[in-house]
């Protein structure tokens, strides 16, 4: 899941991951365990097309406890809280005694008799507009997306109850979705609330493009709007097919046994589940340049392994309660990065004009750059990546960026220790042998699998820079290839080439206030000497009020060094007005070279890492 400033985010559903073979006898391979007396909750979604406002919700409910609890799964890292959106909650059982009452936010408390009942619901969904996030349900008269967390109660303390799903629709629509299919079309199953709401279901009209990889198929589903631009859809397919056989041959074997890619015409965002994704990819956009979103697709499918089987200790249950911030997300995302980007390289599909020497000095340059990467851990970093603004500070820094890098040196670690017999490949296969289960992982397994894998001292490297926050000697790391690092700096320009402006500060709309609200990124910038903190509330710009987030990039834009601005803001009920003084910004640039007379161990390895094996 991609992250950014403005809060895009786009997790996960990883709580619900079994061992590497649940088995416990021979029957269990083709049957589920059923007991008389077992709970079964059967699901109907019901769209009207007169009124796409709402979709409707009714659970049958047999075998439940007389008093029992629903609840709305709370994403870790998708959290969009739809509970605020539930109209009309009711029960009924087949005496007429029945009763609920709401406990929480996202939680409520039902008296039934006879060990049945029957509750319904609507969920109201905000105005569909586009741009739209790919990752939320929404619905037009051409179709929509359904289901999962945002759409679904699931019966608290019983998760491993089996499920059914129904779907309502109009009889043209088509249906795709993670869930095992029945023999009736309309109807799936799932084996466990988990994959309940970790299965979202495309529907309405698309196109829909299937291929199979070691005898597992995989769906290519688009979903257009009515003025959507032609692309080339067999060089789309092509392109996933590549990444999905990479990924196959890093692992040895594909862990699900069907797999959906869910694309959106100008949809924004992405989130991984258990057997499918959902992307938006523009079609105005992939008309002008099919890779354009290869390796948003690459990094978002890398998940059904890291993330949604190699899980962080602290996603491994389902709770209708925020959970709490997970410290090794620069692994479940990082490496995330790093592996979209060599998947890419490995297979061939051309994404980036880059080498993969360049690739590095880039990301580099950004961790440079950005003095909140640099300032804090990756543990902390990690924590940031979902918790709001203000979290680390007057400061941003990005898990994905700090991950990737650690990615890459752990590569030239283990190369360098066992001169080339093992690399980061062999750590991801053994993540993912050894935690591919519930029990979940930390950072301290990863640096236990790490030093395994190279024979070798390790302990340091993870101190230093993943559970503190050193900088990183580059060129420590890079020597083990041959290589080696310089930088100058340089001021940057505008696209006029003009020196640019300082604007490190973002904003963003506060929903809970109805506020728009500064983030600072940078305490020794101008916006953080003027004495501007994350959190203050924008109330004015030079006297004109800031009615949204694009009023202020807009005035933004426009500002050059030596301007002054004068920016009113609210912060403790405190009316504050400060001036701005625009200065101009540097950066350094990073090059990364070949040492002119490398060893042959260095001359091994760099041959090696450059070709991506």
């Amino acid at each position: 899941m991609h992250k950014w400033p403005s809060i895009l985010c786009l997790v996960i559903l990883p709580l619900f991951c079994s061992a590497q073979n649940p088995l416990t006898d021979l029957a269990d391979g083709t049957r589920s365990r059923f007991s008389n007396k077992q709970l079964v909750i059967d699901y109907t979604l019901s769209i009207d097309t007169a009124d796409l406002s709402f979709i409707s919700v009714q659970i049958k409910l047999t075998n439940i406890s007389d008093t029992f609890q629903l609840a709305m799964y709370a994403h870790p890292l998708a959290d969009d809280k739809y509970w605020r959106y539930i109209e009309n909650l009711t029960i009924k059982n087949d005496d007429g005694k029945a009763s609920l009452s709401r406990e929480d936010s996202a939680l409520w408390k039902f008296v039934t008799q006879g060990h049945r009942a029957t509750v319904n619901y609507k969920i109201h969904l905000p105005a569909f507009k586009n741009p739209h996030s790919a990752s939320k349900s929404f619905l037009t008269h051409s179709g929509g997306m359904v289901g999962d967390y945002h759409n679904l109660l699931y019966v608290v303390g019983q998760t491993l109850a089996p499920c059914y799903i129904h779907f309502q629709l109009p009889s043209s629509w088509q249906i795709a979705t993670g869930f095992e299919t029945t023999a009736d079309p309309y109807t799936y199953y799932t084996t466990s609330a988990g994959i309940l709401l970790d299965a979202p279901a495309m529907i309405g009209h698309f196109s829909k493009w299937q291929f199979q990889v070691s005898g597992v198929p995989h769906t290519i589903v688009y979903w257009p709007l009515p003025n959507a631009s032609a692309f080339d859809t067999s060089a789309l397919v092509s392109n996933i097919q590549k990444i999905v056989t990479e990924a196959s041959n890093l692992f040895g074997r594909l862990p699900y046994k069907e797999y959906f890619f869910l694309l959106q015409d100008d949809g924004r965002g992405a989130l991984e589940h258990n057997n499918s994704v959902t992307v938006g990819v523009p079609s105005k956009d992939i008309s002008k340049n099919i890779s354009d979103y290869n390796e948003e697709i690459a990094h978002e499918y890398f998940h059904a392994w890291n993330m949604l089987r190699i899980v962080p200790v602290e996603y491994t249950i389902i709770d209708y309660k925020p959970l709490q911030f997970s410290k090794s997300l620069w692994w479940s995302e990082g490496l995330t990065m790093f592996y979209a980007d060599l998947l890419l390289r490995r297979a061939g599909i051309p994404y980036d004009t880059t080498t993969r020497t360049q690739h590095l000095a880039e990301l580099v340059e950004r961790y440079i750059n950005n003095p909140g990467n640099h300032s804090f851990s990756a543990e902390k970093v990690s924590m940031s990546d979902v918790a709001p603004p203000g979290f680390l500070g007057d400061y941003f820094a990005s898990t994905h960026l700090q991950g990737e890098l650690i990615g890459d040196l752990l590569d030239m670690i283990i190369r360098d220790a066992t001169n080339g017999k093992q690399n980061i490949d062999d750590l991801m296969r053994s993540m993912f042998e050894n935690f591919s289960s519930a029990k979940g992982f930390n950072g301290k397994d990863v640096e236990q699998m790490a030093k395994k894998i190279c024979h070798c001292e390790v302990h340091s490297f993870f101190e230093d820079h993943i559970r503190n926050n050193k900088m990183i000697d580059f060129n420590k790391y890079f020597l083990m290839l041959g290589l080696k690092m310089s930088n100058t700096k340089k001021l940057v320009l505008d696209d006029f080439k003009k020196p640019a402006a300082d604007k490190s500060v973002f904003v963003w709309n506060d929903a809970a206030t109805q506020t728009i609200k500064l983030w600072i990124t940078d305490p020794q910038s101008c916006w953080g000497k003027a004495g501007l903190h994350t959190g203050d509330v924008l109330l004015k710009m030079n006297d004109a009020v800031v009615t949204g987030t694009n009023a202020f990039y807009s005035s933004l834009d426009k500002l050059k060094p030596g301007d002054t601005v004068i920016v009113e803001i609210k912060r403790n009920d405190k009316i504050i007005r400060t001036e701005i003084h625009l200065t101009s910004v540097y950066e350094i640039l990073v090059k990364i070279e070949r040492l002119s007379n490398p060893s042959a161990k260095q001359e091994k390895l760099y041959a090696e890492w450059i070709n991506g094996k």
